[in-house]
């Protein structure tokens, strides 16, 4: 694998995880924490690994799949920036309500609840397009798509607790995290 490839990883991974720390370090204090969640993320980094499975190192990068792979990392950072903005405080990776916390349903949380699991999908997908041989990909996309339901369905629970049916009308009018379906 030539050496650009892995700098378009590096990179791209680079500046959607960027928003996040300085985000987590504001997050509000939480007063209700349901740690089911995390199952959901162990999964999430197990679908991750499989994509490093392959022989990727011995393949050659046609530049067609460099080129998909950097304007899937782009629109994941775009995702990754102005959900982190729009969140604020209330970002977590943990499924948790802070006694301040509020629903919020501008920027990309106008278009799916979830945005930030999107963008992590395309982060998924943007390795994969580089490093992964089908079979793996397709592997580590079923294991995201089960550890994201499981952190979707934990905190869609704690959110609807909290908001009652003005989390449910959210929930009926924005797909959860692929748009326009």
């Amino acid at each position: 694998m030539p050496i650009y490839a892995y700098i378009i990883i590096i990179l791209g991974i680079a500046l959607w995880f960027a928003p996040f720390v300085p985000a987590h370090q504001k997050a509000a204090a939480a007063n209700i924490v349901d740690r089911r969640s995390q199952w959901g993320v162990w999964l999430q980094l197990l679908a991750y690994s499989f994509l490093w499975q392959g022989p990727f190192w011995t393949k050659p990068l046609p530049v067609w799949r460099a080129g998909i792979s950097v304007a899937l990392f782009a629109a994941a950072a775009i995702l990754s920036w102005t959900s982190s903005r729009a969140l604020g405080s209330e970002l977590r990776v943990d499924a948790a309500l802070g006694a301040e916390h509020r629903l919020v349903r501008s920027g990309p949380y106008s278009l799916v609840r979830n945005p930030i699991y999107t963008s992590m999908l395309l982060v998924l997908c943007a390795t994969a397009v580089i490093v992964s041989p089908w079979p793996l990909f397709l592997a580590g996309l079923i294991v995201f798509v089960i550890g994201t339901e499981i952190r979707v369905r934990t905190e869609e629970k704690l959110l609807a607790s909290r908001f009652g049916e003005e989390f449910l009308e959210y929930k009926r009018t924005v797909p959860a995290y692929i748009p326009f379906l």
